[in-house]
C-alpha cells in the first residue's frame, strides 16, 4: 500500500490553457468541419462585438484559402477600433481575459476565450503563430506574430514592428490543418450567410476556398442601439450569488446594497424584504452569512417585482426578423412574436423572439424534398451544433404541432427563427453551440413558438375553406354551359343569356369567376387533399341542382301564364 506522500508527487497545478488544449472540443473544435466553422464564428462575432461597441458599421471580410489537403489559411478583417498594442497577448493568447465576462451586458462574446483559442488551434494544428496587425487610428498599425504559451496562459510574441497606416481595424492570418471546407448546412459559408441575416446593418464580403466570392451588402445604415451595462433582476437570484455580491460590495448598509445592486430593487421593496425576513438591514452587506442569505432570497421569491429592465438588452426586433425573413425566405405566410423580458437562474434578463414561416422557399431543401429547418440564435450569432441539446430543438420537438394543423413536422415547408438575447447566454458548453435547458427559457421558447403556430393554424384553416369555396365556384361554372344548353331547348330562351344569368348567380355568392374558371389575380396554392376536394365537389353539384330546380320551377311558372 503506498504512502500519501508517495501518491500526491505527482500533484501539480495546470494552467486554464493547459485544460483546454487537452479538451479542445469544450470550445468546439471537434471534427474537421466543425472547428473551421468555429474558427470563422470566434473571429467574425468578435469583429462585430467590436465595431458595434466603437459605434462603427461593421466591415468584415473573411478569406478561407485551401493551402493543401486539410490545410488552409484564414484571413478575418474588419474597419473596427483595433486593439491597443498593450493588449494584444492577453486577447489572442490569455484564456480568460477580455472585456466581456465581468460586465453585465449583451454582447456575442462573452467568456474571454475564442481569439485565445482560435490562436492555441493553429499551433497545436500547424505548428504556425497567428499573424495580427491593427490599427487604433492613430496613423500606425502594429504588427506581430503571436503565440500561447500553455503553461503559462500567457503571450509569446515574436516579429513586432509598427508601420504607417491610415488604415484602421484588425487583421488576423492564421493557418490550420486537419480542418475541412463544405458548403452544407454546417459550413462556414452558411455560418456567413446566416449571420448576415441576423445582422442586415453590417457589410460582409467571404471568399471561400474554391474563389467564389459572396457580398452580403449593408442592408441599414443605422447600427442596433447599443446594450447599456445592466444590474441583475433580484427574481431567481440564488443563494451563492447574494452571499458573492454581498460579500465584495462597498456599500455601507445592507439596504443600500440590495437598492444599488440589483435591477428593480427600489427602497420600499427593500423595506418590504426586511419586514419579512425580520433581519436588520443597516448592518453591512458583507456581514450576512449562508442561513439569512437564504431568507433574503426566499422573501424575494415571495416578493413582487416589475419586469426587467430591457435597456441592456437589444433583440432583433420584429421588423429586422420580417425583413430577414422576406428577403431570404420569400414565405406563403408568416408570424413573429417576441416575449416580455423575463429571468433565468442568478436573476439574467432575457428576450425570446421567433419567427416561423410557411410555404415559399422556407424549409431546407433535401434530395429535393422540403423539410421543416430550424434556425438558431444567441444574441444574434447563429448556431449551427449541437442542435440536440440545445433548448430550442428540445421544445420544437415535444410541441404537440398535429394541434396547429401541422402533421408531419418533418416534411412540410416550414423554417422555425428563434433568437435568445440576454446579457448572459446559458451555453451548454465553452463551444457555444447551443443553450442548456434551462426551464425558465424552455417556458419562454414554448409559449412564443406556440403563439406563432396558432397564426399558422389560423391561415391554414382559413386557406382550406377558401379552397373549398373555390372549388364550389369551379365545378358550378363547368356546369354553366351544359345547364344552359339544356334550358334552351326547354324555355327558347338564348343559351348565352341564360349562362350571363348563372354566372351573375354564382358571383354574387362566391364573387367574380369567368365563364372559363379563372378567378381574378390571386395566389395559386397547392390542393389540398382529396377527400376535401371531393366534398367541395358535391356540395357544388347540390348547389347547382337548387338552383337549376329553382330555375325550372319559375320557367314554368312563365309558360303556365
Amino acid at each position: 500500500m503506498e504512502e500519501a506522500e508517495e501518491i500526491f508527487k505527482e500533484f501539480k497545478e495546470h494552467s486554464v490553457a493547459e485544460f483546454f488544449k487537452k479538451n479542445r472540443q469544450m470550445l468546439g473544435y471537434s471534427g474537421k468541419i466543425r472547428s473551421l466553422t468555429t474558427v470563422i464564428h470566434e473571429y467574425v462575432t468578435n469583429a462585430l462585438d467590436a465595431c458595434e461597441e466603437a459605434g462603427i458599421l461593421p466591415e468584415l471580410e473573411v478569406t478561407i484559402t485551401q493551402l493543401g489537403n486539410d490545410h488552409y489559411r484564414i484571413t478575418s478583417k474588419d474597419n473596427g477600433p483595433g486593439i491597443p498594442k498593450k493588449h494584444m497577448g492577453k486577447v489572442f493568447a490569455q484564456m480568460l481575459a477580455g472585456t466581456k465576462f465581468h460586465r453585465f451586458i449583451q454582447q456575442r462574446g462573452q467568456q474571454g476565450i475564442g481569439c485565445t483559442g482560435c490562436t492555441m488551434f493553429a499551433q497545436i494544428t500547424s505548428g504556425k503563430p497567428t499573424h495580427v496587425e491593427t490599427n487604433t487610428g492613430k496613423g500606425k498599425t502594429y504588427i506581430a506574430d503571436i503565440m500561447i504559451d500553455v503553461k503559462r496562459n500567457s503571450a509569446t510574441i515574436n516579429n513586432e514592428k509598427e508601420i504607417e497606416s491610415p488604415e484602421r481595424g484588425t487583421k488576423i492570418i492564421a493557418e490550420y490543418k486537419n480542418i475541412a471546407f463544405t458548403r452544407g448546412d454546417y459550413g462556414a459559408g452558411e455560418y456567413i450567410r446566416r449571420t448576415a441575416i441576423a445582422n442586415p446593418h453590417a457589410k460582409i464580403i467571404f471568399k471561400d476556398p474554391n474563389n467564389q466570392r459572396f457580398v452580403y451588402e449593408r442592408a441599414v445604415s443605422v447600427l442596433p442601439a447599443r446594450p447599456t451595462p445592466g444590474k441583475p433582476h433580484p427574481k431567481g437570484l440564488d443563494v451563492d450569488d447574494l452571499v458573492s455580491y454581498a460579500h465584495s460590495s462597498q456599500e455601507r448598509t445592507l439596504k443600500t446594497f440590495l437598492v444599488k445592486s440589483f435591477d428593480r430593487m427600489s427602497g420600499a421593496k427593500a423595506g418590504e424584504l426586511e419586514k419579512k425576513t425580520g433581519l436588520d438591514f443597516k448592518r453591512k452587506p458583507g456581514s450576512i452569512n449562508w442561513e439569512e442569505a437564504e431568507k433574503i432570497v426566499a422573501a424575494i421569491k415571495e416578493t413582487s417585482f416589475l419586469a426587467p429592465s430591457t435597456k441592456e438588452l437589444k433583440p432583433m426586433k420584429e421588423k429586422q426578423i420580417r425583413e430577414a425573413i422576406l428577403n431570404v425566405l420569400d414565405p406563403e405566410f408568416y408570424s413573429i412574436k417576441s416575449r416580455a423580458p423575463a429571468t433565468y437562474r442568478g436573476g439574467v434578463p432575457f428576450i425570446i423572439e421567433v419567427g416561423l414561416a410557411y410555404g415559399g422557399n422556407s424549409g431546407k431543401k433535401a434530395n429535393g424534398d422540403t423539410r421543416t429547418e430550424i434556425m438558431r440564435f444567441a444574441n444574434r450569432t447563429p448556431l449551427l451544433f449541437d442542435s440536440g441539446s440545445c433548448v430550442i430543438t428540445k421544445v420544437v420537438n415535444e410541441l404537440d404541432w398535429k394541434r396547429y394543423k401541422l402533421k408531419d413536422l418533418e416534411n412540410i415547408p416550414l423554417s422555425i427563427i428563434v433568437n435568445m438575447t440576454s446579457t448572459y447566454i446559458p451555453y451548454t458548453s465553452a463551444g457555444k453551440t447551443a443553450i442548456s435547458n434551462e426551464s425558465d427559457v424552455y417556458r419562454e421558447v414554448q409559449l412564443a413558438i406556440m403563439e406563432c403556430a396558432r397564426d399558422i393554424k389560423r391561415y391554414l384553416s382559413g386557406k382550406r375553406k377558401k379552397h373549398e369555396r373555390r372549388t364550389r365556384k369551379q365545378t358550378l361554372v363547368r356546369y354553366v354551359p351544359e345547364i344552359s344548353r339544356a334550358l334552351e331547348d326547354l324555355t327558347g330562351k338564348k343559351k348565352s343569356d341564360l349562362e350571363l344569368k348563372f354566372m351573375e348567380i354564382i358571383n354574387k355568392k362566391y364573387g367574380d369567376i369567368s365563364l372559363n374558371g379563372e378567378e381574378p389575380k390571386e395566389e395559386e396554392h397547392k390542393p389540398m387533399q382529396e377527400d376535401r376536394r371531393l366534398q367541395g365537389i358535391e356540395a357544388a353539384q347540390e348547389d347547382l341542382k337548387k338552383m337549376q330546380e329553382e330555375q325550372e320551377a319559375k320557367e314554368n311558372e312563365d309558360l303556365e301564364d
